[in-house]
């Protein structure tokens, strides 16, 4: 079980990165919503990768810019990859219909979740990322009680 703390690293390459998805991958046998925070740039989508590969997707990750969202099916669990960056509206989400997809069972995994503020739900997991020189500094912060 996680606990409220909040966890602070600092992350040297991409491979790092994948790595971290992992982890967090681990950390939700089942559904969950994640919230990734960042500047342009700063891993968001690598971190998402990771976290694909490590479940076992093999074909091509890339950020749902322009469709808002992308879904996967590994091994008979759904995920979720959300980006909002060119959200022009909160209720835009609700006629793609997001509320289903938060309420099942699947792992969402949310880029840019301030654009739709006051609309998603508590988060169980908050991962900000940031540009620290050559590497990047990671703060994660559980907002709910993982088993």
């Amino acid at each position: 079980m996680m606990s409220n703390n909040k966890t602070e690293l600092f992350v040297e390459s991409e491979q790092q990165m994948m790595q971290l998805g992992g982890k967090i991958a681990d950390t939700f046998p089942q559904g969950g919503l994640v919230f990734l925070n960042g500047d342009l740039g700063t891993g968001k989508t690598t971190l998402v990768r990771g976290l694909l590969r490590h479940l076992g997707f093999e074909g091509t990750v890339k950020s749902p810019t322009y469709t808002l969202v992308e879904p996967y099916c590994i091994n008979g669990r759904e995920l979720y990859h959300f980006d909002l960056y060119r959200l022009a509206d909160p209720e835009e989400l609700e006629y793609m219909g997001v509320r289903d997809y938060l309420s099942s069972d699947a792992l969402c995994l949310i880029e840019w979740p301030e654009k739709a503020q006051g609309f998603l739900p508590q988060e169980d997991l908050n991962v900000t990322l940031y540009h620290a020189d050559e590497m990047r500094k990671v703060n994660i912060s559980p907002k709910r009680y993982l088993i």
